[in-house]
């Protein structure tokens, strides 16, 4: 592999995951916590219906993270296929396979604008009963993403086992890739099966969140300005790893 090519692949995997990390953090921590309130139904339903256009942005945001989840799949196994083409191959799939799942469970919330439109067709309904449906397709995107986050996981744990491997990239951002995964599995998983996660989320989340944006945007930033700038032959990886 040329050095331009894997340069590049490193600059768009770092760039993606950066820009993924805002977007991510603007839409979900910004736009979604800021209008949705724990067991209120109306609330919630009024406080989107007065921000429509933010809700609409956020759903704009999530739609680009989408986008950069496939640049990142393809940048990132350019990138580490000298470790391993065939592993690499599948951190690829497991990270389009997510981005199928973000793009369905997205489809949840472009119902919620829909319902919210104020349409004529809408008015056989009670507001009661639209409030509810919000909240339906609300909880409908939670838990979709959620199955999409424990395969998002498996990707970050094969993403970090190749960093760990390489022997040329720096072997604590495996580690901590390995870790962010084990936190995305463990806290998706309870959030797919136990009933009253939602309660103990907010604390969960606390303490699992430091490895997982350390993890992410601490490799993102090393591929931004670090990767690719060293070409990595076959010849050399095999001194370096044997």
């Amino acid at each position: 592999m040329s050095v331009i090519s894997q340069r590049t692949a490193a600059l768009v995997a770092g760039f993606s995951i950066l820009i993924m990390a805002i977007l991510a953090g603007f839409a979900y921590g910004f736009v979604l916590n800021g209008l949705i309130v724990p067991d209120n139904t109306n609330l919630t339903a009024n406080n989107i219906k007065s921000s429509i256009m933010l809700f609409r942005v956020g759903i704009f945001s999530f739609l680009l993270v989408l986008i950069f989840d496939v640049l990142a799949a393809w940048s990132l196994h350019v990138f580490l296929k000298l470790v391993n083409e065939n592993l690499s191959l599948l951190t690829a799939w497991f990270r389009l396979v997510y981005s199928v799942i973000l793009g369905i469970a997205l489809q949840n919330l472009v119902f919620v604008v829909l319902l919210l439109n104020g349409s004529n067709y809408l008015s056989v309904f009670e507001t009661n009963q639209l409030n509810a449906l919000v909240t339906f397709f609300l909880n409908g995107f939670n838990n979709i993403w959620s199955m999409g986050l424990v395969i998002f996981g498996c990707h970050l744990y094969v993403l970090g086992y190749l960093v760990f491997k390489s022997g040329y990239i720096p072997r604590l951002f495996g580690i901590l890739l390995i870790i962010a995964s084990l936190c995305y599995i463990t806290s998706n998983f309870a959030n797919l099966l136990l009933s009253n996660y939602e309660k103990y989320k907010a604390t969960v989340e606390l303490f699992i969140s430091l490895p997982m944006i350390v993890g992410e945007l601490g490799f993102g930033l090393w591929l931004l300005f670090k990767g690719g700038i060293e070409p990595q032959g076959e010849n050399d990886l095999n001194a370096k790893t044997d």
